[in-house]
């Protein structure tokens, strides 16, 4: 079923610069790429440049969950994307960030592609949904 996507947007308050900045900073990351309650993020580390590479590990309980990445595509203040690798996703998982000013504002548009099963995009959807929540509470 790797054929499988999902889409999560989210209107922030906040400039387009700020928001891609922060996707590239490693203590924002740690700040909001937490998507679920309780969890925290003890390391990032990133080279954020085309065919550079990141690492976040976030945590849950006693159990650490390292996530990797490849950057494909940094197209300052508008687009960004790369690779997803984790213990639950498969090979070929791409995310796909934009971002748009609207109104004062900025739409986060957030795309990933191949999942393993529908369960691991309906967890992954809940889960950048709330990674997104809390950028905005982050740059609030």
């Amino acid at each position: 079923m790797t054929e499988l996507t999902l889409d999560v947007s989210r209107t922030i308050n906040a400039s387009a610069e700020t928001l891609f900045n922060a996707w590239l900073d490693p203590k924002m990351l740690a700040r909001f790429m937490l998507p679920g309650p309780n969890m925290t993020v003890p390391s990032v580390t990133n080279d954020p440049v085309k065919g550079g590479r990141f690492d976040i590990i976030m945590k849950a309980g006693d159990q650490e969950i390292p996530h990797a990445g490849t950057y494909m595509e940094i197209d300052p203040h508008s687009r960004l994307v790369f690779s997803w690798e984790s213990p639950l996703s498969t090979d070929g998982s791409i995310v796909t960030l934009t971002f748009k000013e609207v109104n004062g504002a900025t739409e986060v548009h957030l795309h990933h592609v191949k999942f393993q099963s529908e369960e691991s995009r309906d967890n992954h959807e809940s889960g950048w949904a709330a990674i997104l929540a809390k950028l905005d509470a982050a740059v609030s």
